[in-house]
């Protein structure tokens, strides 16, 4: 036997034993650790004697004496150490691993909740939950994001400490913080997601890894939470998005727009799980942001061509958005939506009202696009060169200087 079956042993069960790890010992550090000795104890035996017929089981069992070994050389840790000997009534033998997803789901889904606690800063709450729950080593996060794995462990280490020393609960919120506590989480996963499908710096507009990842965590929320109407409207935007994922950039890695994306390329079924998700949540009849986004996202995959697209209907969708999300930047989606209506000239009004966006390169290369089509060459070339000027990604950039090329010979502006 080789080292692949504790390879796969780590893939599929690390994150499950170590949530049933930190709920137990309350100290992220601690159990990471302990679980990082139990899988180099799996390294030294299982090869030789062979694998165990439950791992997991195996895994938290050989952690859990490791981590108490630890506390035994810490004074201070005498109460710790008194409630890990504690029999549990209801368990037989110790500490036993359950076998399904839904048995772990408390423990599980209150690691989650605990990696994005408010009391953490934002970055900090992606990091922990793509690590502790998503199973990324913190190089594969500093990859991602593209920090240096140093910066990456810092912020790890601190998040961990803060939660330790501010005595942050293990347990789900109760049902009157839930809501609050809920929007932190769906924030999280969307902004994994939203890092990987149009990466904000780097040299691929997409990162494979993090839309999988998001969608994988989007999962396991909605099967740990599958009557929260908006953890399933995030699942389907997602799904939605995520089935067009091959198709947004070219051989060369350059942006193709999702008008001129190949649609016969789309992932079918993850629009159909898409579809399905969708309606499951529209039938609990508690609307909320997502599932409103995941809405527009399901009438671009049902449309077969571009030209099919219900750009009223996403427009009038966009302005329900708005009174979910208040944002500039769902009003410059709204006004892109009226722009194809046709009522170019209204959708270009709608943007010069915008607020607070004035470095969003977005803003920029839209207005831009509204005056090219409105044969406003001048000024179109000086909001191409602005959204230049303010994106970092490299495939973004060759698309606006694209269009900066493109603009018809003498609209060139004054003089600087």
């Amino acid at each position: 036997m080789s080292a692949n079956v504790v390879e796969q042993a780590f893939r599929e069960h690390r994150a499950r034993v170590l949530a049933s790890l930190v709920g137990r010992l309350h100290d992220f550090e601690l159990a990471e650790d302990a679980l990082q000795e139990a899988f180099a104890l799996a390294l030294e035996r299982w090869p030789r004697d062979g694998s165990p017929r439950d791992p997991a089981a195996w895994l938290y069992t050989v952690a859990r004496r490791r981590a108490i070994d630890r506390l035994r050389h810490q004074r201070t840790a005498e109460s710790k150490l008194e409630e890990l000997r504690a029999p549990v009534a209801s368990e037989s033998p110790p500490d036993p691993i359950p076998d399904t997803l839904a048995e772990l789901g408390d423990e599980r889904l209150a690691l989650l909740f605990t990696c994005c606690h408010p009391a953490l800063a934002p970055e900090a709450r992606v990091a922990l939950t793509l690590q502790a729950v998503g199973g990324l080593t913190g190089a594969e996060i500093a990859r991602a994001f593209l920090v240096p794995d140093a910066t990456m462990s810092q912020r790890l280490v601190r998040a961990k400490r803060k939660i330790r020393d501010a005595a942050i609960s293990f347990e789900l919120p109760g049902d009157t913080a839930l809501p609050d506590r809920l929007d932190a989480v769906l924030s999280v996963i969307y902004l994994i997601f939203n890092e990987g499908y149009a990466a904000t710096a780097g040299a691929d507009l997409v990162r494979t890894e993090l839309c999988a990842e998001a969608v994988r965590l989007g999962k396991l929320l909605a099967t740990l939470m599958p009557d929260q109407p908006e953890v399933l409207g995030l699942l389907a935007l997602m799904l939605f998005h995520d089935s067009r994922r091959g198709t947004r950039t070219g051989p060369e890695g350059e942006l193709i727009l999702l008008s001129d994306q190949d649609r016969s390329r789309w992932d079918g079924a993850e629009i159909s799980e898409g579809v399905r998700v969708l309606n499951h949540a529209l039938r609990l009849q508690r609307p909320g942001r997502y599932q409103v986004e995941a809405s527009i996202a399901a009438l671009h995959a049902s449309s077969s061509s571009a030209e099919e697209v219900d750009w009223s209907q996403i427009a009038a969708l966009y302005e329900q958005l708005l009174v979910f999300v208040p944002s500039p930047v769902v009003a410059l989606n709204r006004a892109v939506a009226v722009a194809e209506t046709g009522r170019l000239d209204e959708a270009l009004s709608l943007v010069d009202e915008i607020d607070g966006l004035e470095r969003y390169h977005l803003l920029h290369a839209v207005r831009a696009d509204f005056l090219r089509r409105l044969g406003r060459h001048v000024e179109a070339r000086e909001e191409y060169a602005r959204a230049l000027e303010l994106t970092r990604n490299p495939a973004e950039r060759d698309f606006i200087a694209r269009r900066l090329d493109e603009l018809p010979a003498g609209s060139a502006g004054p003089p600087t």
